[in-house]
């Protein structure tokens, strides 16, 4: 809601597009500050899955989130570089005046391998950008997160994959429950300074990640060029709301409330976003 973050300052990866752009643009309609970082880059093992968001990506981020009327400082960083990241965090601070929230949402996906079949850099690439790479994003604010003083918000985008063993999709699985065994640590660590820390858990969202031929072969492999409309049917199955791919400013209303007093109280909490497809 308007003015719900008026005076906060907000730290996002992966901030170019899909998730993270909907995240900033969200926080900063409710009155907060951003500060945006992401690859704008290549990763080798992602090639041939989907393409990469791109300097003009965060570019178009940082124009909507001034219409929007609030601040951004937006830098071109890999999470797997602590100092560059710590660097970006610091200078996004000396200008906006604090830290209060902290949403880590950079990572990458690669899918469809049997798991003795992985190869070593799509399993390395995955745990450093997703799991290593969340903590950096952590360790880069904490100071300023921690000086800020009581109210403040850890957000860590998990998965589906955060909750269930998904078959083919094992390096992925792997980081997205390794972030919830930092989340209880940090929610235990962080609980007597006031700040709260949360895992949120999407199943398919219709961001490039997902929407690609690469994932709709997974399920349709009889096609040789399966569109969307050819895959969606079998998305749909994941869950019994019977969507097949989730707005993704439905995961950012879970952010914001997350984010807000209105949650204050509520930490080391696993908050699925996924149409009921982790139910049991």
């Amino acid at each position: 809601m308007p003015g719900t973050l008026e005076g906060k300052v907000a730290f996002i990866t992966g901030a170019a597009r899909g998730q993270g752009r909907t995240h900033a643009l969200r926080l900063a309609r409710d009155g907060a500050d951003i500060i945006a970082v992401d690859l704008c880059g290549p990763v080798e093992s992602v090639k041939g899955f989907y393409d990469m968001p791109t300097s003009e990506d965060l570019d178009e981020t940082v124009r909507l989130v001034k219409e929007t009327g609030r601040r951004i400082v937006a830098r071109e960083v890999d999470v797997r570089d602590l100092d560059a990241l710590t660097k970006a965090v610091d200078e996004g601070v000396a200008e906006l005046g604090s830290l209060n929230i902290i949403v880590a949402n950079a990572g990458i996906f690669t899918f469809g391998q049997d798991t003795h079949k992985v190869p070593q850099t799509a399993w390395h690439d995955i745990q450093d950008i997703n799991l290593t790479g969340v903590w950096h994003t952590y360790a880069a604010g904490a100071e300023h997160l921690i000086g800020a003083g009581k109210g403040g918000s850890v957000i860590i985008i998990s998965s589906l994959a955060g909750f269930k063993g998904l078959a083919n999709v094992a390096a992925y699985t792997s980081a997205k429950h390794g972030i919830v065994g930092l989340m209880k640590v940090l929610a235990n660590e962080l609980g007597p300074h006031g700040i709260r820390v949360n895992t949120i858990h999407p199943n398919s969202i219709d961001t490039e990640m997902v929407k690609n031929q690469a994932a709709y072969k997974l399920f349709r492999p009889e096609l040789d060029e399966p569109t969307a409309e050819d895959a969606e049917p079998a998305f749909a199955s994941l869950n019994p709301m019977d969507k097949a791919w989730i707005e993704p400013e439905h995961v950012s209303n879970a952010v914001a409330w997350l984010a807000s007093d209105e949650a204050y109280y509520v930490s080391g909490a696993q908050l699925p976003v996924d149409g009921g497809a982790s139910v049991a």
